[in-house]
């Protein structure tokens, strides 16, 4: 249950994501928060987030059992774990408060949920 918890988060993380490539005026939720529109370069780093949570669900879900793709889903769960353990610290430390008080909880959760997929 944690994996797919884990996984529609990362979608709705994934839609965000979206609306900031396309242009959506959220970007002080995002990216240090100094840009209410992304700037190009940033706008490609959102595409990248799609695909890197795209792989992440594809770990968890793969370590939780229900999918089976990856020979060494434990491994790649612990570095999951790690990515969002980092991302705590990031976005703890924003310069942007509203980065600091929605994507800090947010990844949090990500964490803990992706902590207790790795444990199995």
């Amino acid at each position: 249950m944690p994996a797919v918890i884990a996984v529609v988060i990362l979608a709705l993380l994934a839609v965000f994501q979206v609306s900031l490539a396309a242009g959506a005026p959220l970007g002080h939720f995002a990216w240090g928060g100094q840009h209410r529109v992304l700037p190009r370069n940033l706008r490609v780093g959102s595409v990248a987030s799609i695909l890197i949570y795209a792989l992440i669900a594809v770990v968890l879900l793969d370590r939780a059992g229900i999918i089976e793709v990856i020979p060494f889903d434990v491994v790649a769960a612990w570095v999951v774990f790690g990515y969002f353990a980092l991302g705590i610290v990031l976005n703890a430390i924003s310069r942007s408060k509203p980065e600091r008080l929605v994507m800090t909880p947010v990844v949090l959760v990500l964490a803990v949920l992706s902590l207790l997929v790795a444990l199995g």
